[in-house]
């Protein structure tokens, strides 16, 4: 089986700008703040796929990972706290994750979004 070496410190979340292009949709700027305000998030999103792909996953579903994070931020808090993940992010979030963590890269299939269907056509 081939290894895979991978940092398990928590990585730095990227930067995101909430500067808009004209192309950026409504959705990617929301994306982008909520990011901001929360970049642990994106860390401990990296940090459950890289311990799986060091179990040798070569395939994950972000969906997945998106419910461990809800499971475990409910089972260490007591009262609620607002805490929310917005399931409209799950694709953002794999698009960024593959592309700032190498050794991620390929680990979700990814569909083709909605605005980059309306530019192909």
């Amino acid at each position: 089986m081939e290894q895979i070496e991978l940092n398990f410190t928590l990585p730095v979340a990227p930067e995101s700008s909430s500067t808009a292009t004209p192309e950026e949709s409504k959705l990617d700027l929301a994306f982008a703040r909520y990011h901001e305000k929360n970049p642990s998030v994106y860390r401990k999103l990296v940090v459950l796929a890289a311990k799986l792909c060091a179990r040798g996953h070569r395939r994950l579903g972000i969906g997945m990972l998106f419910e461990v994070l809800r499971w475990e931020h409910r089972m260490a808090t007591v009262g609620g706290d607002g805490f929310k993940l917005n399931n409209n992010y799950r694709s953002r979030y794999a698009r960024m994750i593959m592309k700032a963590e190498p050794a991620l890269d390929g680990m979700f299939e990814l569909r083709v979004l909605d605005d980059e269907r309306e530019v192909a056509a």
